[in-house]
């Protein structure tokens, strides 16, 4: 089941209140080991989105996007790994940041431009592509792969819902 083609689930954010909402759901529901995949274009929510992550995991220092360090970790209930990877532009570049610890680690994975790792990464994950539809409105689809992203994203979706 890890490589299920299920319809994505859509839902549209209204602000960025609503983005890191999505993204504190998520975060709270971590257990350890997951990879969150994030795609979408400059200013579409990524950061945003993996701001709302880090409070669902009890982070409180300021999440800043990795653009310049390409990773940065940062502690709570579980380790956050925050890695970026806009500036890669080969294959190669990104299998040699080693990045394989944190990916396959125990804590939570969060890569944003994980279309240029393409391969990389683990078969079960959370992938979400944000698309900007007016300033401040963006559709996050996420495309789970495997059983337990689904079921967090069903929850998601039910506490989307009621949030």
């Amino acid at each position: 089941m890890a490589g299920n083609t299920l319809a994505p689930v859509e839902v549209i954010s209204h602000s960025v209140e609503d983005t890191q909402r999505l993204g504190r759901l998520l975060g709270e529901q971590a257990w350890g080991g997951e990879a969150i995949l994030l795609v979408g274009e400059l200013g579409a929510g990524k950061t945003c989105l993996a701001q709302g992550v880090a409070q669902g995991l009890g982070i409180t220092e300021p999440v800043l996007s990795p653009s310049f360090v390409l990773l940065r970790q940062y502690s709570g209930r579980l380790p956050m790994y925050h890695v970026d990877l806009y500036r890669m532009e080969r294959i190669s570049e990104v299998v040699d940041l080693g990045l394989d610890d944190y990916i396959y680690g125990d804590g939570l994975s969060l890569v944003e431009w994980a279309e240029r790792g393409t391969g990389l990464f683990p078969s079960e994950h959370l992938l979400i592509e944000l698309e900007l539809l007016s300033e401040t409105e963006r559709i996050l689809r996420f495309r789970p792969r495997g059983i337990r992203y689904r079921e967090a994203v069903d929850k998601l979706q039910i506490s989307a819902g009621q949030a």
